[in-house]
């Protein structure tokens, strides 16, 4: 299979046309077709549906398309790695984030990354455990923020920040304005409150689940929301409780929430920093960990 195909292949798929690649890739849209055609001949599937309005990948395209997105992913990495062998860190790293922690981190990391590796390029993923997990297998991410991480023999998971979740409450809500409301709350009474939660598989919500059901309860869950920022407002409408980290409450004015500490247990959440346990690591990449474990500590810390 050739590099070039493959990157012609991968850049139509993603564009969704063969004009605006051939565009990219600077080549003649007949030479990329062709190319292409013999792609698909060695490999004796259809990849592309071809219409009207552009072209969409196939099944066997969509699979193609995650492998081809990580092998010239770790092409680059080599590439990068000559590089920095010469003395220049330069290269591109790719970061996943959860969207928990994106809207904290995304400007302090990308100006510390600036500030530290100006030649290199940083690429940010937002996403959900699932699909930066499967991104860290297939390659297209170099590491990625996870709460609370099945162990697994192919990821090296390292330790940055452990916090409890607790319990958010409207500011102006009766029963958190009540003296008796500012102690500390037990799971148990924290279940029979009107709950907002994001659906699973959140971590957050695992993890709730997890030790609730240990206790033999449920929660009263009066609406699942997958988006903290949704979840925060409904909050704020009065329509019910949250628990998350009290670090998501970063951009809100200090007396908008009342907050209370969950106990009996406590629910500790972990985040991790997780990066492919049987990939080369760049010096580059090893660089832009450091910057990352700080970022963490400055922003969470």
């Amino acid at each position: 299979m050739d590099l070039r195909q493959l990157e012609y292949f991968v850049r139509v798929a993603e564009l969704g046309s063969f004009t605006r690649a051939a565009l990219q890739l600077g080549v003649t849209q007949p030479a990329l077709s062709k190319h292409l055609r013999l792609l698909e001949v060695e490999l004796r599937q259809n990849l592309l549906t071809r219409n009207g309005r552009g072209a969409m990948p196939t099944e066997a395209g969509k699979r193609l398309l995650e492998h081809g997105r990580g092998i010239l992913h770790q092409v680059a990495q080599a590439k990068e790695d000559m590089t920095s062998a010469r003395g220049s860190l330069a290269g591109r790293v790719s970061i996943g984030l959860p969207p928990s922690l994106s809207r904290l981190m995304t400007v302090p990391l990308t100006r510390a990354f600036r500030a530290e590796l100006p030649e290199a390029q940083l690429t940010l993923t937002e996403g959900f455990s699932v699909a930066m997990l499967e991104g860290l297998r297939l390659g297209n991410l170099d590491m990625a923020l996870l709460y609370n991480p099945a162990v697994s023999s192919d990821l090296e998971q390292t330790l940055l920040y452990e916090e409890a979740l607790v319990l958010i409450s409207n500011a102006q809500d009766g029963a958190a304005k009540n003296p008796v409301a500012k102690k500390p709350i037990t799971l148990q009474a924290t279940s029979r409150l009107p709950l907002l939660l994001p659906s699973r598989p959140n971590a957050f919500r695992q993890l709730l689940d997890h030790e609730m059901a240990r206790l033999g309860l449920q929660p009263n869950i009066v609406m699942q929301a997958d988006g903290l920022n949704a979840i925060l407002s409904l909050v704020m409408d009065g329509l019910g409780h949250a628990v998350l980290p009290s670090y998501t409450l970063a951009h809100y004015p200090k007396n908008t929430f009342a907050v209370r500490t969950i106990t009996q247990p406590k629910l500790m959440s972990q985040l991790m920093l997780v990066r492919p346990s049987q990939r080369p690591t760049t010096l580059t990449q090893q660089k832009a960990k450091s910057l990352l474990q700080l970022v963490v500590q400055q922003a969470l810390g």
